[in-house]
């Protein structure tokens, strides 16, 4: 096992003083001794601060702990992956709270303290101000919407005891800082906050903007389902501001420099050989002929095919050979060394943090609602397609419109399990059935969102239109028919519930029902 557990600590309780001297050690294991005065710890002065929003971008997107925050829990839990391994439980639904720790880690110790040093540095009409929002609100959507009711308002103030707060409440305040941030930035296109330290868009305001404006969109449809009337106001909205529109030159990533302490997270755990191909990506990406396969993974070593793993294979079974690492396929060349047949550079591939392709398939799926997104359901979903494949490398028009119009659907992925093919949904659009569109819309979606697991897994909950299979196996006692059950959050951690355990129990009471996996979040009326 390689990840490397924090032990269990209150973290939501730091103090801001302490953070101060927290955020500046953090500086000094991401960038040059030479940046931070080391007789100074406990200052901050105007030209550190730089310093420290990049820190925070480089955190939030998860630089050392992306295997437990996200590779063992939402990327297979969104079966972008399924793991070949078997002392790793968490395919099969077992949770283990010390791993999911490291999403408060975070969230909370790692960014919280950078981001209200910001806050406490500059007017809150600047720039600066607007944009530390905006990264923000995308840090604290991924905290709350793995768990629900999370410490949010009271968080980091230095009380003994910090409350919970409810998922509606959280995300009215997600809303309110895109809003005012949105709103400053649209009067600053002519600044640069942070310059080059901006390690997203090296100050750009306007792409600041319209990154600021997808976010909006994207939560708006999160909540289209238990509040359609600010879903609508706030997702009309953000497409008359200004949202993605044009990939790959408006697909967000933060740069890495593919160093010991900057690598890209993927990357690392890469040659670690513990996760595939999933079986429903082969069923999909196969049964498509889809061009973005072999840049999403690399030919399994046995057979120089794609092959996918199922999700939630029982410890006995992966000692089949059909299961085992060499049978199926590894992540693709970006993100694997030379010695799996990746990249020299492969370490300082970019993070993803949003595409262009997700705008569109949020518009589509807006459209469909009957909200004004500026073009019709097929536009907005065939455009969608045709940035995803321009992300990926695949220009040529003939190429992209042979896709578009494909009638191909999923194939059976000849796996272990001898599997039926995921899905029946086909690529080309259905003009006459909804149902069908909404699946369409979500199966696209999926496939563009990949390597975010973060994001496809919440997309997945939300809208419940992504066929995916059942995990093969369930060895949580919380869910016992994979077939009629899916895994809708992450419990409480234990070391809340050991060190502020009175809060944690009226978390449970704002959840609306038990601390099970089970347990649909506000959102999420599937």
């Amino acid at each position: 096992m390689k990840n490397k557990l924090l032990s269990s600590f209150r973290i939501i309780h730091i103090s801001v003083a302490m953070a101060g001297i927290l955020i500046l050690s953090g500086c000094t294991k991401k960038f040059p001794e030479k940046d931070v005065d080391q007789n100074t710890l406990g200052t901050i002065g105007p030209s550190q601060l730089p310093y420290i929003f990049s820190g925070a971008q480089k955190y939030a997107s998860a630089i050392g702990s992306y295997q437990v925050d996200q590779n063992l829990t939402a990327d297979v839990y969104a079966q972008y992956f399924a793991i070949d391994v078997t002392y790793f439980p968490t395919d099969r639904y077992e949770v283990v709270s010390d791993w999911n720790q490291e999403s408060f880690n975070i969230a909370y110790l790692q960014v919280m303290p950078q981001l209200q040093t910001i806050f406490s540095n500059y007017d809150s009409t600047s720039a600066e101000y607007a944009v530390a929002n905006v990264m923000w609100v995308w840090t604290f959507h991924r905290v709350t919407d793995y768990f629900g009711p999370i410490p949010y308002f009271n968080a980091g103030t230095g009380t003994n005891a910090v409350a919970y707060d409810p998922q509606d409440k959280i995300y009215a305040d997600f809303f309110k800082r895109l809003n005012d941030a949105i709103t400053i930035l649209k009067t600053k296109t002519s600044e640069h906050p942070f310059g080059t330290f901006d390690l997203m868009f090296a100050g750009d305001v306007n792409k600041w903007v319209k990154f600021a404006n997808t976010l909006k969109l994207r939560l708006a449809l999160r909540i289209s389902k238990v509040d359609p009337v600010q879903a609508k106001t706030e997702a009309e909205s953000a497409f008359a501001d200004g949202v993605l529109t044009a990939s790959p030159a408006e697909d967000v990533y933060v740069s890495r420099d593919g160093s010991k302490n900057d690598p890209n997270g993927l990357s690392t755990m890469s040659d670690w050989n513990e996760f595939r191909m999933s079986a429903t990506m082969e069923s999909v990406l196969k049964g498509y002929n889809d061009p973005r396969m072999p840049e999403y993974f690399l030919p399994a070593a046995n057979t120089g095919t794609y092959e996918g793993l199922r999700n939630g294979v029982s410890v006995g079974q992966l000692a089949d050979p059909l299961n085992k690492a060499a049978a199926n396929s590894h992540v693709g060349a970006r993100w694997a060394s030379p010695a799996f047949g990746g990249l020299d550079s492969y370490k300082s591939t970019p993070a993803n943090i949003m595409c262009v392709a997700e705008a569109y398939f949020l518009r589509a799926e807006a459209a469909l609602l009957g909200w004004n997104m500026g073009g019709t359901v097929q536009e907005l979903y065939e455009a969608g397609i045709t940035n995803s494949l321009k992300q990926w490398g695949v220009t040529d028009n003939t190429t992209i419109q042979n896709y578009i119009n494909s009638t191909a659907t999923p194939i059976a992925p000849q796996d272990f399990l001898n599997s039926p093919a995921v899905s029946t949904v086909p690529i080309k659009f259905n003009g006459a059935d909804q149902a069908i569109q909404l699946k369409q819309i979500a199966t696209q979606k999926w496939l563009s969102l990949f390597p975010d697991g973060h994001e496809a897994w919440a997309d997945y909950r939300r809208s419940h239109a992504l066929d995916l299979y059942p995990v093969a196996n369930s060895d949580n006692p919380d869910l016992t028919n994979p077939a009629t059950q899916w895994i809708r959050r992450l419990p409480f951690l234990m070391s809340e519930r050991v060190s502020n355990t009175a809060e944690t129990e009226k978390a449970v009471q704002l959840l609306g029902g038990p601390d099970k996996i089970t347990t649909p979040l506000w959102w999420d009326k599937n």
